[in-house]
């Protein structure tokens, strides 16, 4: 485990918990980034998984930073301990079972720092099978994921970060409370690659219907 800089521009944040099937494949694809490597750190938080995904980590050496979790405290609460570890400009999120275009951090960050008055972007993605062919193409600026959106830490830090308590739609959470207040631009290339398959935590319908409750009783009134 690798130390954090302060140096750092961009840290990418992944939360996994039994990915040994997808984790290797998602950070080969950020080690391959066209973005210069001393400009972003790479923290994984393994969130108490019980199979290989924490040898798997090992596996990277210094290339990344793990961060532990004994117990599995969920997707929000691992995300949060990330983001909080690190002292880069901007975060951004990549799911453990996904995976990115080689392009993708430096599209997002020249786009961000030559937009100094802008807050967040987001770029398109392609839906992915198990054999990674492509499905379908996603329009992030109509049919948003939790990923693939490039946030300045600051802001996230002022809107409270992720709510802990929504182990089922975090992500939306997260949206409405932003765009409270900052704006989400829009990148329309595909650079993030977002995986369908069995184990997908969104398969749980009863889970996500209890946190979608959630969600409209603590928006209620919101213009979502």
């Amino acid at each position: 485990m690798n130390g954090m800089s302060t140096s750092t521009l961009v840290s990418v944040i992944v939360a996994a918990h039994d990915e040994e099937r997808y984790v290797g494949r998602c950070i080969r694809s950020l080690l391959a980034q066209r973005f210069p490597r001393e400009k972003f750190d790479i923290i994984v938080v393994d969130d108490g998984s019980t199979d290989r995904t924490a040898a798997i980590l090992t596996t990277f050496g210094d290339d990344i930073t793990v961060l532990r979790n004994d117990t599995n405290v969920g997707l929000p609460a691992s995300l949060n301990r990330a983001i909080t570890s690190t002292h880069s400009k901007f975060i951004v999120r990549v799911d453990a079972d996904d995976y990115v275009n080689e392009n993708f951090l430096e599209v997002l960050y020249m786009f961000l720092t030559e937009n100094p008055h802008f807050d967040a972007v987001s770029c398109d993605y392609l839906l992915v099978d198990d054999r990674e062919e492509v499905l379908q193409r996603g329009d992030a600026s109509k049919d948003p994921i939790a990923c693939g959106i490039m946030f300045r830490t600051e802001q996230l830090i002022d809107i409270g970060l992720y709510d802990e308590s929504f182990l089922r739609h975090e992500d939306q959470d997260l949206r409405l409370r932003f765009l409270d207040q900052y704006t989400i631009h829009h990148v329309p290339l595909p650079l993030y690659r977002y995986r369908r398959h069995e184990d997908n935590i969104t398969n749980d319908t009863e889970m996500m219907a209890h946190h979608e409750r959630r969600l409209r009783e603590k928006h209620r009134g919101h213009p979502s």
